[in-house]
This record gives C-alpha cells, structure tokens and sequence, in this order.
C-alpha cells in the first residue's frame, strides 16, 4: 500500500467504534445527553417547519428563499475558498494562522454589530425598556451556548492546551479533529443567517451573510490544506472540505424556523445565534490560530477582520 494511501486510511474514523464510545459516553453523561436530544428534536421541528414554509406563498416563502439562498452563499464561499486545495498542498503556517484570525475577527465583528445590536433594538421595542431588551438578548446568548456545549460535549474535537475531547476522539486523528471543528462552528453560522432575515431585514442580513462568506474562504482552504497533508488525493480533500459547508443551508433554515413565532423569538433568535458563534471563536478558532506560536499575526488578523466586518456592516446595512 502506498504511503499516502496508508494515511488516510489511517485518518478515516472507525465508525462501529465510535458509535459505541457515543453510547457509553450517553450513559456516563446522562443529563447532558438528555438536554442535547431535546435541543436536537426542537432543531427537527424547527427545520420541518421551515422546509414547509420554503415552498409557500406569501412573505414566510420569501423570507425562507432569502435564509436559503443566504446559506448556500455561506456554503458555496466554503467551497471555492477549497478550490486552491487543488494546487496548493501547503501554506505557510503563519499565513494560515492569520487567515483564520481574520475570520475570527469578523465572526466577532458579525455577533456585535448584526445580531447583538440589531437584537436589544428589537427586543427593546418589544419588552418596552432597553434593560428588558438587553435582558432578553442575553436569555438567547446563554441558550446558544447551553447548545454549543451540548454539541461539544458529543463532538470529537482538540483544543491546543487541554487536549482532545468527545467521545472516541482516539479513534480520529488531528486532522479529522480539526475538521470536526470548522463542521461544528458553520451550524451557528448558518444560524444567524437564517435568523438576520426572519425579518425579510437586509439591513442585517446582507451583511452578515457577507461577513460569513468572506470568513469561510480561509477555512475552505485550511480543511482543503490540512487534509492534503494527511494524504488524501487534492479532488477528494476540496471535496471533503466543501461539504464541511453543508451545515451553513441547514442552519439557516433552523434559523428562520427558530425567530418565526412568538415576536420575541427574534431578538432571542439572535443572541442564541450569536452566542454560539462567540462561543466557537473562543472556544475552538482562537486556540486553533495559537497553537503553532504565531499568536502576533493571528491577533494582528483577527484586528483586520473585525475592522473589516464594521466597514461592511456600515456599507451594507
């Protein structure tokens, strides 16, 4: 067997194993797996209601078109910021790590400006006082990350200092951890795509659609590189690393179905969306871009993003 061929094979999960370690690790963490079940039979419901109201008539048809089209643009930007994989089998380090600072920056930038702030707006002409709005926003913060931990929990993943994480993450090597990773954070994504135009709003959704885009190109390319360089053939690694996108569609429409009920379920809609993407920069990106030494240039790119996402919030919105 060729040695390429040997590593990925070596690379690809072990899927009986893993399952198993997943009902053990169930058992072992009882309550947790009982409240991500719940959250995953909401998101269910939630996303059924959606599909039904994406071929309707009337603005819930239109509104879910706009969520849609929103996260296949976040999805299609993952797959051509893949593209380069095709010929490039490395980057330098540094670069790469100051590539996804920047998109870090502007995950941050998008959670301040297109979700938080639109939401104590909303959430104050709702409640009737800026307090209660702030209030309610928060409500949704903590709820996306009681989500996001949940999903951590379950996910196979690796952090730089603490180490590896989920069940049968033995099983997976980095690579596979990393791309764990970058597939865990685009639901969140795709979320407060689906959230910022519940609203049929382009004030806040075009630039936070634009802002997620632009953030998925180095990513796209990162999983493209990384896994190139644990042997897979280039076609297959832009593959895999377009299909890490997938999940910005789906949750856009979990969004839309999320922040289309009660008319405080938007501005919560939005903190649960910008909580959790708050929570993957600092839970899984930051460490990411720290973990080879070159804290400098990916804090240096994170600046650049976040400075870019408030000039395109100010454009666009």
């Amino acid at each position: 067997m060729r040695p390429d061929m040997k590593a990925q094979e070596e690379s690809m999960p072990k899927k009986g194993n893993w399952l198993g370690a997943i009902r053990k690790h169930s058992i072992k963490h009882i309550w947790i797996s009982f409240g991500l079940g719940v959250s995953l039979l909401v998101i269910l419901v939630l996303l059924a209601q959606s599909v039904v109201q994406l071929f309707g008539e009337g603005s819930a048809g239109t509104i879910m078109r706009y969520a849609l089209l929103g996260g296949t643009a976040g999805f299609a930007a993952t797959a051509l910021g893949a593209v380069p994989g095709l010929f490039l089998s490395r980057i330098p380090q540094r670069v790469e790590d100051m590539m996804l600072g920047a998109a870090a920056g502007m995950m941050l930038a998008a959670s301040a400006f297109s979700l938080i702030i639109p939401g104590i707006e909303a959430g104050t002409s709702i409640v009737g006082s800026k307090i209660g709005g702030v209030g309610v926003v928060v409500i949704g913060m903590a709820l996306g990350v009681l989500l996001m931990l949940c999903l951590d929990e379950f996910t196979p993943h690796e952090h730089e200092v603490a180490g590896a994480f989920g069940p049968g993450y033995e099983r997976f090597n980095r690579v596979w951890l990393f791309v764990f990773a970058i597939t865990l954070h685009n639901l969140p994504e795709g979320m407060a795509i689906g959230v910022g135009f519940s609203h049929a709003d382009m004030a806040v959704g075009l630039p936070l659609t634009t802002a997620i885009a632009l953030q998925d190109l180095p990513e796209g390319l990162a999983v493209a590189i990384a896994l190139r360089s644990a042997g897979f053939p280039s076609w297959k690694a832009v593959l895999f690393a377009a299909g890490t996108g997938l999940l910005e569609p789906v949750g856009a429409l979990l969004g839309v179905g999320l922040s289309s009920g009660l008319a405080v379920s938007y501005p919560i809609g939005l903190g649960l969306a910008a909580g959790a993407m708050i929570f993957v920069v600092s839970h899984e990106v930051i460490p990411e871009t720290h973990r080879n030494g070159h804290q400098t240039p990916a804090t240096i790119g994170l600046m650049f993003g976040f400075a870019l996402m408030m000039v395109l919030d100010t454009a666009l919105g």
